[in-house]
């Protein structure tokens, strides 16, 4: 029942913030502060956030080479050793980050573990949470590139192209006179899609389900009502781009403005974006600036030809097995334990040290 209260608590929390600005705008008017303050606070405490974020790890000491290593490692010229997933040179760490941030190379490689007849440990391909995970950062990356033409004038070349490689199926549009119907994207289509497998996932798989918290699922509900919000708009309540448009522009020069004519729709759509983005240095949302700074990623596995020595070392006073020995001798041999130096041996050591001095 605890992963029900999690789903609750997270479902009820987006809900309140849809009524949030649909009361504030819708009844009280409040335009300024949901266009405008809040927007502004809301990127402040994105940046300002991540910028914490980013220097409390890049403070953290890594003495020592701690690469997490998927193959074999650099030896002998004669051995052959896998240059990506155990790499010995910044270029092989590049190659790794760069799969790694493009591809997700290491959850292409997750396998399932199961107990099988026997009993027997089997692996099984699991390549679905990939599959799913590409889908829904790819879609959400590509929305997000197509949204900058509202905070850009004149809009970049790049934009265009990708607005039209994203609705090159050409899907909605109509050639009855009167009637306009926008072009339909595929990342509106995939984004939701892939959150709504994304929790089907947490929901369905007892393990996932275990160990999920209110904190998995609530980027999942927030996120699946920013497209929500965004396909009503686009699709089905149709709102004023030219004045919206003026508003993202004002925002970004610094000289806002909420012009007349904006729906509470946008408003919601705007106040669900900047929960967001207030959300994410606080948030696993991080892992997109935290996959950098990783040592267990951005580190190259050099430690057989280089030594690693941790500069935050202090002295420590070191118990050999000599000094050991020399406290406990006559211990351990009256309990049989073999001694390297017996009592003769040890006062014939001392004499001969006398005589010489």
């Amino acid at each position: 029942m605890n992963f029900i209260v999690s789903i609750l608590i997270s479902l009820v929390a987006v809900i309140i913030l849809v009524l949030i600005p649909w009361i504030g705008v819708g009844a009280f008017n409040l335009k300024v502060l949901f266009g405008i303050i809040i927007p502004y606070a809301a990127i402040l405490t994105f940046f300002i956030g991540i910028i914490r974020k980013v220097i409390i790890w890049a403070k953290s000491p890594v003495p020592y080479r701690i690469p997490t290593t998927a193959g074999q490692q650099w030896t002998h010229p004669w051995i052959k050793y896998s240059k990506i997933d155990n790499p010995k040179s910044n270029w092989g760490v590049t190659l790794r980050m760069l799969f790694e941030v493009l591809c997700f190379r290491s959850l292409f490689r997750n396998t399932k573990l199961q107990f099988r007849e026997g009993p027997k440990i089997g692996y099984e391909w699991e390549k679905w949470l990939w599959l799913f995970a590409l889908l829904f950062h790819y879609s959400f990356f590509v929305t997000v590139l197509r949204h900058m033409r509202f905070f850009m004038e004149p809009v970049p070349g790049f934009i265009k192209i990708l607005e039209r490689l994203d609705s090159f199926l050409e899907v909605g549009i109509f050639p009855f006179p009167g009637f306009e119907t926008p072009v339909l994207f595929l990342s509106g289509v995939v984004l939701p899609v892939a959150i709504t497998l994304l929790f089907l996932r947490r929901l369905l798989i007892g393990q996932v389900r275990f160990v999920s918290l209110p904190s998995d699922y609530f980027p999942l509900f927030l996120i699946l009502g920013i497209a929500t919000t965004g396909i009503l708009m686009r699709y089905f309540l149709k709102q004023d781009i030219i004045n919206i448009k003026s508003l993202t522009l004002g925002i970004v020069t610094f000289h806002p403005t909420v012009p007349d004519g904006i729906g509470v729709l946008f408003f919601i759509h705007l106040f669900l974006v900047c929960v967001l983005l207030a959300y994410i240095p606080f948030s696993k949302i991080m892992h997109m600036a935290g996959i950098f700074l990783s040592p267990t990623r951005n580190l190259s596995n050099n430690s057989r030809f280089k030594r690693h020595v941790n500069p935050w070392e202090y002295p420590v006073k070191l118990h050999s097995y000599e000094d050991y020995e020399e406290e406990f001798r006559d211990k351990m041999i009256e309990a049989g334990i073999p001694v390297e130096k017996m009592p003769e041996e040890q006062q014939s050591e001392e004499q001969e040290q006398k005589d010489e001095s």
